[in-house]
């Protein structure tokens, strides 16, 4: 499978470029061809030895994909085949916005219900640039809750990134969401207390002169939240969390403190005796991004601020080999966590 995580954008291709599958109906088709000789350029110009044409499918046979905007929520469910009831999971993306699939689909496939949701989006915000409240999620989860084919007590939350913030807010604070288990991948804990999207943000933006820049002009965000806070006020309250917690970091990510935060999560976590609900997993050499297995590691790619529309070209992190590493180790354990906790 190196071949496919140590793929990277041709010589000459337009900088930030990042490989993601939109459209999960359709496979990935990857060509792969064996030249003579070590070549970096001039592919088109040579005669293959040997190709061979491989598909990579996201969602397996019988998976169905709908389209969800009831109760002015919009998002993708994924439904393994079969008549159910399943186990299912709120899909939480980052800060930069819109509608990913591909994780849905292929949890999908592994027999989870699984809404990918939208939100930080204008559509999902009633056509303006604020971020939704609350009660956006609130409503995702009682959709998943009340569908026909999920266990209603047996729902987990998967956030990346901005994605884990959100997890963990809710889960300690709402009311309506009380999630069986959480997976957070490249997160951190630090908001404020019962905050809504926008006070995050409004938090991170008193920090923006803490942003740096690399030798690239690449925009380093990870000391936004830094130092972790001692204020209890600004962050969530982990001691109160009643449900398993799986913890994914990079040691070497750019663009979150997601090293520093897990450790404190743990310290306030064992303070409140509740500790036994953590587990961590921590990768040496993996940086922000820690996506599906087998997929190319980006260290940098280009990003859309929410609401300013700001282009810029972000650096999450990461060496190829150790992070594609972090990406296949991970999967398997999340897998597992899931089957464990939603099964």
């Amino acid at each position: 499978m190196g071949l496919l995580w140590s793929m990277r954008p041709v010589p000459g291709s337009r900088i930030g470029l990042r490989l993601r599958k939109k459209e999960v109906h359709t496979p990935m088709v990857v060509h792969i061809s064996v030249y003579s000789g070590h070549m970096s350029q001039g592919f088109r110009e040579q005669v293959a030895l040997a190709s061979v044409v491989t598909e990579r499918w996201y969602m397996a046979p019988g998976v169905r994909r709908v389209d969800i905007t009831e109760g002015g929520v919009t998002g993708t469910l994924f439904l393994p085949p079969g008549p159910g009831p399943f186990p299912a999971l709120l899909d939480l993306w980052g800060g930069g916005g819109g509608l990913v699939e591909y994780r849905s689909a292929l949890l999908s496939s592994h027999g989870f219900v699984s809404l990918a949701l939208e939100y930080m989006t204008p559509r999902t915000s009633g056509g303006s640039t604020s971020h939704v409240g609350n009660e956006y999620f609130e409503a995702a989860f009682t959709i998943l809750k009340q569908h026909p084919q999920v266990c209603g007590d047996r729902i987990a939350i998967l956030g990346l990134s901005f994605g884990t913030s959100v997890a963990l807010g809710m889960a300690v604070y709402s009311t309506v969401i009380q999630p069986r288990c959480l997976v957070c991948v490249s997160g951190s804990h630090v908001q404020p207390v019962k905050g809504s999207l926008s006070d995050v943000f409004g938090e991170i933006k008193k920090n923006v002169r803490n942003t740096r820049y690399d030798e690239e002009n690449r925009v380093i965000w990870r000391d936004l939240l830094l130092p972790i806070p001692t204020d209890p006020t600004k962050k969530v309250d982990v001691g109160q969390l009643k449900c398993p917690v799986l913890m994914i970091v990079g040691e070497d990510d750019q663009n979150w403190p997601a090293t520093e935060s897990a450790e404190d999560m743990k310290q306030m976590m064992e303070k409140a005796g509740n500790s036994h609900l953590l587990t961590t997993l921590s990768y040496p050499g993996a940086g922000h991004l820690i996506e599906l297995p087998y997929s190319p590691h980006i260290r940098a790619s280009n990003f859309i601020v929410a609401g300013t529309k700001q282009k810029l070209v972000v650096l999450w992190g990461g060496e190829t080999a150790p992070h594609g590493h972090a990406q296949e180790d991970s999967w398997k354990k999340i897998l597992s966590f899931l089957e464990e906790h939603l099964y």
